[in-house]
Parts: structure tokens; sequence; C-alpha cells
């Protein structure tokens, strides 16, 4: 299959490690932004297969593993309350402070494991005397199509039907990462789907004041280590700029017309990390003109959202 064999070929990747080898002279630690690209590495052997002067560390990983507990817990509350409940399936398994969304089910719980946001709309659309909430969890990735339910629940004039939004932003992250003073990291590997999206323009302010490579990747072998081999070149030169390894999919503007609509639905907030704490402007929240479709307004949600506390996010991430 054209764009998933090729960057599958174990000899090409293994001729990019060749070439890491040749080049690096001392270690470099680099961090590979999505739990998809840790994934990925691990899946494939690659944390083996690197010279050990590459030192992969795994960063906030993926927006399922950082959404506070505070919030499965009122996904697990409105359950109960007998709302339909639906959600992509990562989510289902991870724990709140008691039970997670899979256990409150096997209690009882109404809740439906889907592939799109518009599918939660057609539940609503055919279960008038239910309410219906979409758990909207996400990098900027689905963002869009979370929006887009908002937009065609309003258009279809559906009062039965709102999302509990947990959308984090990776640039702020990756900022609190360097803003930390235990932080010792190299050189980023950015999340190539979510530059799909949004594009990497705003990632050369990251390099040019943090002075550090940022590389765009897609998620196959060869991905990563042509990533990483970008990384290391610019480290051994003293450069620091943004890279786009993941060109096939990924252009500096990203998608405009999945950017429009989000700004158009969601505004930036702070956010709550799990395990974290509280990142400045880090998430989405439904705009005030979008408030009848947000699950925490709806069911007065907010006052026990309260905070989560956390420590200094390297300090988190690296120990």
């Amino acid at each position: 299959m054209k764009y998933l064999t090729e960057y599958r070929n174990l000899e090409a990747t293994q001729q990019v490690i060749r070439q890491i080898e040749k080049v690096i002279s001392r270690p470099w630690k680099i961090m590979e932004i999505c739990g998809g690209q840790t994934h990925s590495l691990v899946r494939n052997g690659l944390l083996e297969l690197l010279p050990e002067e590459v030192q992969m560390i795994h960063g906030p990983g993926c927006p399922v593993c950082v959404t506070p507990m505070q919030l499965i817990d009122l996904a697990v509350e409105l359950m109960q309350k007998g709302v339909i409940l639906c959600s992509f399936g990562d989510m289902v398994r991870v724990p709140g402070s008691s039970i997670s969304l899979q256990e409150a089910k096997s209690r009882g719980g109404d809740l439906r494991i889907l592939y799109s946001p518009l599918e939660a709309v057609r539940i609503a659309r055919e279960n008038p005397d239910r309410e219906v909430v979409f758990f909207a969890v996400g990098f900027e990735t689905t963002a869009p199509a979370n929006a887009l339910s908002v937009l065609q629940a309003q258009k279809e004039g559906l009062q039965n039907y709102s999302i509990l939004v947990s959308h984090v932003l990776v640039p702020p992250a990756m900022e609190g990462i360097l803003d930390d003073p235990y932080c010792a990291l190299d050189a980023f590997l950015g999340a190539g789907h979510v530059c799909a999206i949004m594009g990497y323009t705003q990632y050369h302010p990251i390099a040019a004041r943090y002075k550090i490579p940022i590389v765009v990747t897609g998620f196959e072998p060869l991905d990563l280590v042509q990533g990483i081999y970008r990384a290391v070149l610019q480290l051994e030169k003293g450069e620091y700029r943004v890279e786009n390894q993941y060109a096939r999919a990924v252009t500096e503007d990203g998608n405009l017309a999945a950017q429009k609509v989000i700004h158009q639905v969601f505004e930036v907030a702070d956010r709550q990390w799990r395990g974290i704490g509280t990142i400045p402007d880090s998430g989405y929240v439904l705009r005030e003109d979008y408030s009848a479709y947000d699950a925490s307004k709806k069911f007065s949600l907010e006052e026990e959202l309260g905070t989560e506390s956390g420590e200094c996010i390297a300090g988190a991430i690296l120990k």
C-alpha cells in the first residue's frame, strides 16, 4: 500500500539507523510527543535498534492518558443519571477516582462506543426522550469532527445533544515542559496527525525561543528514524529549527477548513492534565454561542470539576 509498506521497510529503516550511528557524537535526549509515536517505537523494536546515545523520552503521551479523573467521574455520573454516554473506545477503560466508563456500563449505564461524534448526533435524533452526551477527548486532531457534531445538532434543532469537552493542545504543553527547571530535553518529534490539522507555524517561535529542534514525523518505523536522524543532525550542528519529515500528510499551514470550524465552535482556555495539573491556555472549551451544547453547563457540572494538583511537568514525565 502506497505510503505504508515503504515506510515499514526494514532495510530502509536500518539504513537510516546506520546514518544516525555515523553522525552522533554524544548522548541526546529526544521527546516524542504522541503516544502513537511511542507505541510505534516500542512495537517495532526501534528503542533497541537505535544507538545508545539516542535516549527517547516519552512525552505527555495521548489526550486519553491525560484526561483528569474528575472528568471521567463526571461522565460516570451522567451515565448513572440515565444519560446515553458516547465515547471512542480508547477512553472506556481509563480509571476515574473509583471506576471506569466500562465498569459503569457493567453496572447498568448506557455507554455507546462510536467511531465518529456524528454517530452520537444520530443517536440523539433517534432518542428524543433521552439526553445524549459525547465525551469529546482528543488533541487538536479530533476537534474538527467534534465541532461539526455541535454544528449538525444545532442545524437539526436537537436539544438533547451535548459534548463533555476534554481537548488538550500540544504547543502549550511543549512550552510547559521546556519552562520547567528540571527539563533536560534536546529535541522534539512533533505529532504528525496534529500538524496535519494545525500545521506547524506555531512551532517556529518555540524552536527559536528555546533553541530546540522540532521535527514533525509520521508514525511508521521509517518516519520515526528519519525524524530522529534529522533531529540528531541539527543537534550535532548546533542548529534549532522546525523540519517536516511528514510532508506527505502535513503542510506548514495545515488544514485551513478544519481550523475554521474549530475556531468557530471552540475557544482556548486553561486545561487540567492528569498527573501534571493545570497548563494555561492548553485546551479548548465551547464558545458561549454554543453553550447549550456544553454538557458541563447543561448538567451543572462545572462546580464539581475543581482543580487537580500536579507536580512540575518535566519532573512528572522524566522521573
